[in-house]
């Protein structure tokens, strides 16, 4: 009791632990409640908010570490937006973006100037002022979007781009008017702004891109790059303020910007969605129901006759853009569903421009009150408009994005293998597991299993403890990207032997082996490579790993002529083009005209193409030639085939020679494709001294000496007299 005693319960709390305390509580109750009702649970932490906040039981205030944290939460959603977003389709799409940006600002900015001034009596500068609010809006149910796994879709693209674009447009108007009623210049602001956001997009687009290759190259440390990451993004959302504009287009523009450098499916994405999901974003939603004041409808007609309009323009204009751009652009009714939830949440950018009218004092009246440029029945409204819409917005994205995620599901864009990918990484030195692991992460199909082998030489003493290091740091990088992987491993005095029969027991369809540090990679390649060929039809990738792979930006593929008859030619065009999607990499493909015109075929026909560039490349003598066009940032690949292959030629078996010679500091991938079974049973094959030995030999040379004689037999009955 006498600690009870000690310390104060009064409210507004003001212990930092208790406020935590209950911050959290929140976080973790709110969607297990609610989604049993089925209502997104971005609405509970809003309504959590509105409870506790000081229009409610006044538990917390507004306060300073609450502003912080809900700070950083907008700017993170910005930032998962931009990091997030199909960057091929962002410039795909990006007439189309700039089509609904300026539709989605200019609707409700010509909607809203004209009832305010005529159907409320404002002034043009107030009426101008408030519907730049109505255009503007907040990504408030992105996480929605990124929960159904949509986020790539083209009309979250569209809507993403489209803020950009509005809030630009209205916190222009924004600044203008506000240097209007202060009697600045508006010349000079222009070219302030102008210089200012030149710089500002020079630094973030021009500098940043090689200081973040260097840090990735410099620093593998998990917690380093995470750090670092976020550093970036607060580092650039203060530029933006800076250079005039808001901080969230500079949060979005350095998601922009380490599209690239983070994949999809790597451990930092991961780690980046789980602390802004956890903390952060929804710190931001609470936050955002602490402003809100449900009394004002209580404060007389005027009050809500202001909501009224407010509330009603902002969500109908807002519908009509996305309905303009669903008809412009042929999508379907869940794709403008999409656009309407995502773009009609109001918070952020709306309060901040409603309360910088509000303390705009354009003059005094008769009794000595200020005369403000917008009054407080606009700012109660305004806060009115944040609940509701924020509650449209995302019951719409939320109903929407399920049927989008399902309609993608049921119509996938990859055609469906007569049974899964099932991949296996050989592990040979703790410096390449992550390397082969991520390349194993991004290439793999969604239902595919990975399995993770080492191969122990039993001869040799203390191996069990060296394998089980390297199967440990597997296991512990895959499960910091949320990915399950199959530890296996095997005793064998022979490397290629332990890989093939794991090949066999495990049904593997694709191999995946790094080449070894401190050997020589051209022994491994003209021995144990071709062992394992061999003896396996399946798919090999041999990958050599002298940069982090999310430090790559292009992938060059030379394709050997009849690349196209080999039976596993659809299937490496997938997993190339899955990996250049997960890592955001341009491809550019070098062969003949005609196996180029197969490839692209393929890629217009996928329902995702790739970015791909075709270049004839005829000679494959002239190989040597990429040691001078390929650069540190790019992947080479070289589409080989086995000896018996449809597309092998001697220039193919010179490769081991080049590339362990003259490529050795570069990334590279040398892949045989899949072939047809050789007709030689496994079961058949035994292993004797560390040789093969085929037990039906003999008796295959019994058949043929049988053959022979029964021939001999017909050349004698031919000599008889008749």
């Amino acid at each position: 009791m006498l600690l009870l005693n000690s310390l104060d319960f009064s409210l507004p709390l003001t212990n930092p632990v208790i406020i935590f305390s209950i911050v959290l509580f929140i976080i973790l109750f709110a969607p297990i409640v609610l989604n049993k009702v089925k209502v997104p649970h971005i609405i509970g932490l809003i309504v959590a908010g509105i409870v506790i906040g000081p229009h409610g039981l006044n538990l917390l205030t507004r306060d300073s570490s609450i502003v912080l944290f809900g700070t950083v939460g907008l700017l993170y959603i910005m930032f998962l937006a931009g990091l997030e977003i199909d960057l091929a389709e962002f410039k795909k799409n990006s007439k189309k973006i700039i089509v609904f940006g300026l539709a989605t600002f200019t609707l409700p900015f010509v909607f809203g100037t004209l009832l305010s001034h005529y159907f409320l009596g404002f002034s043009f500068l107030s009426s101008m002022l408030l519907a730049s609010m109505f255009s503007t809006h907040t990504l408030v149910s992105y996480p929605i979007v990124g929960k159904y796994g949509v986020v790539r879709n083209m009309a979250v693209t569209l809507t993403v781009g489209g803020t950009m674009i509005t809030d630009i447009f209205a916190l222009i108007i924004l600044a203008v008017i506000a240097g209007l009623t202060k009697e600045e210049s508006s010349s000079v602001f222009w070219i302030q702004l102008g210089v200012s956001c030149i710089a500002f997009v020079g630094i973030i687009f021009f500098l940043f891109p090689p200081l973040i290759q260097w840090f990735f190259k410099k620093f593998e440390d998990s917690v380093s790059q995470y750090v670092f990451v976020l550093a970036t993004v607060f580092l650039s959302a203060f530029l933006a303020e800076a250079a005039g504009l808001e901080a969230i287009i500079g949060a979005f523009f350095s998601g922009l910007v380490l599209n690239k450098f983070v994949p999809h499916q790597s451990a930092l994405m991961n780690r980046i969605n789980f602390v802004g999901n956890a903390i952060f974003i929804p710190f931001f939603l609470i936050g955002v129901g602490m402003l809100v004041d449900v009394q004002v409808i209580t404060k007389g007609w005027n009050a809500l006759k202001v909501a009224s309009l407010i509330i009603s323009v902002a969500i109908a204009t807002k519908f009509l853009a996305a309905w303009l751009t669903q008809k412009l652009f042929g999508m379907s009714i869940n794709q403008r569903n999409i656009i309407f939830g995502l773009s009609t949440s109001h918070a952020a950018a709306t309060l901040a421009i409603i309360l910088v009218g509000y303390n705009i004092i354009i003059g005094e009246t008769a009794t000595g009150e200020p005369i403000r440029l917008l009054n407080e029945d606009v700012l109660n409204g305004t806060i009115l408009l944040i609940l509701v819409s924020c509650a449209v917005g995302s019951f719409v994205v939320e109903k929407a994005a399920s049927k989008i995620a399902m309609e993608d599901e049921s119509a996938s864009n990859e055609p469906k293998e007569q049974e899964s990918d099932r991949i296996l990484v050989s592990l040979n030195s703790s410096e390449t597991v992550v390397s082969l692991l991520d390349l194993a992460l991004m290439m793999k199909s969604p239902d595919a299993e990975i399995f993770t082998l080492q191969v122990v030489d039993d001869s040799v003493e203390n191996a069990n403890g060296g394998s089980k290091s390297l199967l440990d740091k597997a296991v512990t990088h895959s499960a910091a990207t949320e990915q399950k992987i199959i530890p296996l491993n095997r005793y064998d005095a022979n490397m290629s032997n332990g890989i093939i029969y794991t090949i066999k027991e495990q049904n593997v369809s694709d191999t995946i082996i790094g080449l070894p540090i401190g050997k020589s990679k051209l022994d491994f390649l003209e021995n144990d490579t071709q062992s394992v060929l061999k003896r396996n039809s399946g798919a090999v990738y041999i990958y050599n790993s002298a940069n982090p792979i999310n430090t790559l930006t292009h992938m060059v593929v030379v394709v050997p002529a009849n690349a196209h008859l080999e039976p596993g030619f659809v299937h490496w065009n997938m997993v190339l083009s899955r990996l250049a999607k997960a890592n955001s990499m341009r491809i550019a493909f070098y062969g003949s005209k005609n196996i180029l015109n197969r490839i692209k075929d393929w890629n217009n026909q996928s329902a995702v193409p790739v970015e791909a560039s075709f270049n004839a490349f005829e000679r494959g003598e002239d190989f040597l030639i990429f040691s001078k066009l390929l650069k540190r940032k790019d992947l080479l690949v070289v589409i080989s085939s086995r000896k018996n292959g449809s597309s092998y030629s001697t220039e193919l078996s010179k490769m081991p020679y080049f590339l362990s010679k003259y490529f050795d500091d570069y990334n590279f991938l040398l892949l045989f494709p899949e072939q047809l079974d050789s007709g030689i049973n496994m079961e058949n094959i035994e292993q004797v001294d560390g040789k093969l030995i085929e037990t039906i030999s003999e008796k295959i040379e019994a058949l043929g000496d049988a053959g022979r004689a029964i021939k001999r037999i017909f050349k004698q009955e031919k000599k008889k007299p008749s």
